[in-house]
């Protein structure tokens, strides 16, 4: 276990008091009694409704052509989340890449970074490491978010650039209030090798406004993989976000929102380990409804996210005399991104809706390395460095049509402009010891302290980049069922960790050749549902052309972007099927396959077959149930080639685990979860995955191995 800096710690204290004793006050003032918004009201269907979820969530399930609805306050199993990876990746098609504890990268159909477009409450947020220490999902506490909807494929052109594998959003829901009135959501977690968490959601408001204070607390000390081998992966981070409405009339919504965290997490995938993860969010939000006949609704946001992230190796770890990074050595990047959306919906009749607007962002890098406080180059001394300028800005517009009572057509197109500007490229022509790196991220991600001396030119671009799809929906007359195929095409602009990356030649010329990544992909498939089974399949092929491929580095040759034209395909399917009334069934399964057409080899960072299979007795007051998740060999791999997260190994095992769960409803407003992940201790890791370093007093894997038998325990009250 580890604690935050005094600092640190009071400066968490001090945030969480003020927000609990400011969202407890103003509830007393308003009203005695729980009240719930207009939009939350309870009734006797509803609260049956309720009844009859899982205490513990295993098998999330497709609730419409290609969208999964999470939310994310249950309890899940693996082990309840501590970031938005550990989330997603109970999701069928959705994979991490391990790097420690906490703070992997999330993968959907084996596709990551920008493939994935992940927004928070409307906005983006950008980490800094150049080798992905803090994704995006590493800022996001999810159990502070009321739903995470997930879109697969490039179809929807609602949400911004670049997304061809999908569309993550964590969203928060606020209404108006019909009298004054309160509600609090809250849990309290515990686990094997330190793990405990607290999460507190206080809301009050009355027709005129709301207020809102959530904030969450998570740690837990190092795991043990299934062979009792301790894995360098401790953590710990806070978050609180504060959110002001106002709200004069059932149409009209002003927010304000704003909300700062922090933490720290070791990592056993790098010489270095994150001592920092400052966050710094603010927001407006404004929705206008019913300006006209057929002008709907009106959609304004506009947003700031800071991420200020600091790398070391003395704060979580003492520097290894032997390693390549003998020496006490820091490196503190940051990323500010600023941007906004605005968009109008439009109905013609019940049948046609049309939403359109413009969005857009800009994000500005920087970074500057030294030693440990007290050196001559203290780092927090030293003046940071610009290195990086992203901006984008689009248009966009998305149909959809009721052609039938039970045909729809659901249609969009969008067109991005994408700038980036490099301050530090290395001049064609050079070469250095360092090449592939700018004197800026020398020694981000654990390379060392040496310093490029390379000569470093500017340099700039920008491409034009259209999006658009298609999609047919028809329900079937002969089966409570719906059928869908959908054709989209995404032109996505090659993202910072491709152009400036701690993996990438970082000359002017492969930062102006790299091409944009061009993919057009067919997906298909069925919803079924009837009063005892839900069910689901989808499938999808898709060609890109002009893939941006990483070449690992190897020996003193630098890594490099290569555009290569690559097809992909796969799928995922789930059935969850009630046998009597206390008995039920649920089976997901999600397979990615991927091939290089251009080398003759397969696609990496290739999730293999991954089957799970649950039985769950629930009795409306209590519930136990089992999962079994089995994965098999994957001997389709491409070595020294990856993604701007990781590589391919070499092949890896099949494995199987088992874990139990079980809870019980105390009453309407308690419930009791707990549950053992990998209940025999079995010792595996996962084929998309980091390769592990070598840390004194650690056993040394190939890669960095899964927890080993896990116990945890939840209690959750909502008022």
């Amino acid at each position: 276990m580890f604690p935050l800096s005094p600092k640190g710690r009071a400066c968490a204290r001090r945030t969480l008091a003020a927000g609990i004793a400011l969202a407890l006050t103003f509830p007393l003032a308003v009203s005695a009694a729980p009240s719930q918004p207009a939009s939350h009201k309870h009734d006797a269907k509803t609260d049956r409704a309720q009844a009859l979820q899982p205490v513990v969530v295993t098998a999330p399930m497709q609730d419409a052509p290609l969208t999964v609805t999470l939310d994310p306050k249950a309890a899940h199993q693996p082990v309840p989340a501590s970031d938005g990876a550990d989330l997603l990746k109970t999701v069928p098609g959705f994979d991490t890449i391990r790097k420690g504890g906490s703070n992997g990268d999330p993968v959907l159909r084996g596709m990551v970074g920008s493939r994935l477009n992940i927004l928070v409450d409307g906005g983006q947020i950008a980490g800094g490491c150049p080798s992905r220490m803090d994704p995006p999902t590493a800022y996001i506490a999810p159990e502070l978010y009321d739903k995470v909807t997930i879109i697969k494929g490039p179809e929807t052109v609602l949400y911004g650039p670049g997304n061809s594998a999908g569309t993550v959003l964590f969203q928060r829901e606020h209404e108006r209030y019909d009298e004054p009135g309160w509600s609090f959501d809250g849990s309290l977690l515990g686990g094997t090798r330190g793990r405990n968490d607290q999460m507190v959601d206080l809301r009050a408001g009355t027709p005129q406004g709301y207020l809102e204070v959530a904030a969450n607390h998570t740690r837990a000390g190092d795991y043990e993989d299934g062979s009792g081998h301790r894995v360098h992966s401790r953590y710990e981070r806070w978050n609180v976000d504060t959110t002001l409405g106002w709200t004069p009339s059932d149409d009209t919504r002003v927010e304000l929102t704003a909300g700062r965290g922090n933490g720290q997490a070791a990592y056993a995938f790098s010489g270095m380990d994150g001592a920092q993860f400052l966050r710094k969010s603010a927001a407006l939000h404004v929705v206008q409804k019913h300006l006209s006949t057929h002008f709907t609704k009106l959609d304004a946001r506009v947003y700031t996210n800071y991420a200020d992230h600091v790398m070391d190796n003395f704060t979580l770890r003492h520097p290894d005399p032997n390693s390549r990074m003998p020496m006490a050595m820091a490196s503190n990047v940051d990323r500010r991104t600023v941007g906004g959306r605005l968009a109008g919906t439009f109905e013609w009749s019940d049948d046609v809706r049309l939403t359109a607007g413009f969005d857009g962002s800009g994000n500005v890098h920087s970074a500057r390395n030294g030693g440990p406080p007290g050196s001559m180059n203290y780092y927090k001394e030293l003046p940071r460095v610009r290195d990086a300028r992203i901006e984008t800005a689009g248009a966009f517009a998305e149909l959809h049509w009721d052609l039938t009572e039970r045909q729809r057509l659901i249609s969009g197109a969008r067109l991005d402009r994408a700038h980036a500007h490099g301050y530090h490229l290395k001049a064609d022509g050079m070469s250095s010891g360092m090449a592939g790196m700018t004197s800026s991220t020398a020694m981000s991600g654990g390379m060392g302290m040496m310093m490029d001396a390379t000569p470093t030119v500017a340099a700039s671009r920008s491409d034009t980049l259209p999006s658009g799809f298609v999609r047919y929906e028809r329900d079937l007359a002969s089966a409570p069922a719906t059928f869908y195929a959908g054709i989209g095409h995404v032109e996505r602009f090659p993202d910072y960790w491709e152009l400036f990356g701690q993996h990438v030649d970082t000359s002017r010329s492969a930062f102006l050749h790299t091409r944009p990544e061009r993919t057009t992909q067919l997906d298909i498939g069925l919803q079924y549902r009837d009063a005892r089974t839900k069910a689901w399949v989808s499938g999808y092929y898709g060609a890109i052309a002009d893939f941006i491929l990483i070449h690992y580095p190897t020996g003193m040759t630098t890594g490099a972007v290569r555009n290569v034209d690559a097809r992909i395909a796969g799928g995922e399917a789930g059935v969850t099927h009630a046998l009597t009334k206390r008995w039920k069934v649920d089976a997901t399964l999600a397979y990615a396959w991927g091939a290089n057409r251009t080398e003759h080899r397969p696609l990496p960072q290739m999730p293999p077959l991954d089957l799970k299979l649950g039985l769950t007795y629930d009795t409306g007051k209590w519930s136990v149930g089992g999962l079994w998740r089995g994965v098999v060999a994957q001997h389709r791999v491409a070595v020294g080639e990856g993604n701007i997260v990781g590589q391919d190994l070499g092949p890896t095992p099949g494995f199987a685990v088992f874990s139990l769960n079980g809870g019980v409803r105390l009453d309407d407003a308690l419930t009791l979860s707990a549950g053992i992940d990998n209940l025999f201790n079995r010792t595996y890791a996962e084929h998309i995955n980091a390769s592990s370093v070598e840390l004194a007093g650690y056993v040394n894997t190939v890669r960095v191995n899964e927890p080993g038998r896990t116990a945890w325990i939840k209690l959750a009250v909502h008022m």
